[in-house]
């Protein structure tokens, strides 16, 4: 096999970066939140699935040729929307596991082709499919880094 145009393991890193950055935190430190505006460990990681939902639709997208322009979407209305912080933690990182695992088959399966081929995101630019991967993995990388000043915020909270 050729070799990608992005790092496939890279990719599905990201599900260990995640279980190994909550690990050892229980349901209340899960679901702590600094100030009624932020977001808890638990929201943050609902939010990357619903980035990685989103990313998965726009994959399908652009491997279609459709000329739909991108979805956007507003990520602190979903979050409190489905009021991610009640929800399983666990859950939400089975299903982003599982999200990785099904779009890593599907970029296996592209050609050299597939790979160049582009679509319009929401704010009018030109993305490339490997673009869009490597996006989703700094943007990960990006959370995990707040997930960290979330739980350095809680260790100080609970030293006071």
């Amino acid at each position: 096999m050729s070799q990608l145009p992005v790092d496939i393991e890279a990719y599905l890193h990201t599900h260990e970066q995640l279980s190994k950055a909550i690990g050892g935190l229980a349901e209340e430190q899960l679901k702590w939140k600094a100030a009624p505006e932020s977001w808890s460990v638990t929201e943050v990681i609902a939010h990357l699935v619903d980035h990685s939902i989103v990313i998965a639709f726009r994959l399908r997208e652009i491997l279609s040729d459709s000329t739909v322009r991108l979805p956007a979407f507003s990520q602190d209305a979903w979050v409190a929307g489905q009021r991610a912080n009640d929800g399983n933690v666990h859950e939400s990182l089975k299903l982003f596991q599982s999200l990785l695992e099904y779009n890593s088959g599907i970029f296996n399966r592209l050609t050299p082709e597939d790979w160049e081929k582009t679509g319009v995101n929401a704010k009018g630019d030109t993305v490339a499919l490997p673009l869009i991967v490597k996006s989703f993995i700094a943007h990960v990388q990006n959370h995990l880094g707040q997930l960290e000043r979330i739980k350095s915020a809680l260790a100080a909270e609970t030293t006071k």
